[in-house]
């Protein structure tokens, strides 16, 4: 008889997988050396001074712009170029229709896709319902608000039942009221979908109020990772709670000392240290 060994199940690809990933204009180059894994389900934020490469990195993520070194994958597979698993949500909320209702907007993607008009009825529903803008299908983009006008490219991204969502600063614009709405209701919606999410931000408190894991660059050019910090704090969280303010200083700490290297001030004082893990 034969003795045999079991054989492990093979873990799941990542959702996203980045090997060594670089990208160069000319002869500037905006991010070096990029590793970075995203679990699927995992809602990761891109955090760092401006300027540092974030919206650049998640454009390659979107396939907007090759690589100019290493490999990035989606589930295993080469990104190469955009395509229906890769919604993205933009700053800006001109990628709108406007001339198109709220519900004509949502169902846009699925009836590219070619799904019948009763199953886009109920797509349309549905995402109405989960931003909160039934109330308002029939209206179009220049009568919503600013926050308003963000659920619905949002709800138009997820109709569209991508596999990984992209979100490039998608409050950026917004006023600070309307910004820390649009989080908790950002917040919801992920607890509903578990969708995995890269979301661009330079605001701290915004970082760990949405993040599973907030990964910081360092300042440009050249960015690359600095430090990754796993946020375990129930949701939805509180940003006065004592674990939060800790976790809001040490990221602090770390983007400061980047802002100053940048200016070619001293940074004494911080104490942020590359690949650092914290656990609030």
């Amino acid at each position: 008889m034969t003795a045999t060994t079991a054989v492990p199940p093979a873990r799941p690809a990542p959702a996203l997988h980045l090997d060594g990933v670089g990208i160069t204009f000319g002869d500037f180059t905006a991010v070096e050396g990029v590793d970075l894994d995203v679990r699927n389900g995992e809602f990761v934020c891109l955090l760092g001074p401006s300027g540092c490469g974030k919206s650049t990195l998640l454009s390659v993520m979107a396939g907007f712009v090759p690589p100019s070194d290493g490999v990035i994958e989606m589930e295993g597979h080469a990104i190469k170029g955009p395509c229906p698993e890769l919604g993205v949500v933009f700053q800006s909320s001109d990628a709108l229709f406007d001339w198109l209702t709220v519900s004509d907007n949502i169902a846009f993607g699925p009836r590219m896709r070619g799904v019948d008009k009763a199953r886009r009825a109920e797509i349309v529903e549905e995402h109405l319902r989960l931003v909160g803008l039934a109330q308002h299908a029939d209206k179009r983009p220049p009568q919503l608000s600013g926050g308003m006008r963000q659920r619905v490219q949002i709800a138009r991204v997820l109709a569209n039942e991508p596999e990984i969502v992209l979100m490039d600063e998608p409050f950026g614009a917004l006023d600070a009221q309307t910004r820390t709405v649009m989080q908790v209701e950002l917040d919801r919606i992920w607890r509903q979908r578990q969708s995995t999410v890269v979301f661009v931000t330079h605001d701290i408190d915004e970082a760990i109020v949405l993040a599973d894991r907030v990964v910081v660059m360092t300042a440009g050019p050249s960015a690359g990772i600095k430090s990754t910090y796993q946020v375990d704090l129930p949701r939805p969280r509180d940003v006065d709670s004592p674990a939060f303010v800790e976790l809001r200083h040490a990221i602090r700490e770390d983007i400061t000392a980047e802002v100053a290297k940048s200016l070619g001030l001293p940074t004494a004082g911080t104490t942020g240290t590359p690949e650092q893990e914290v656990r609030a």
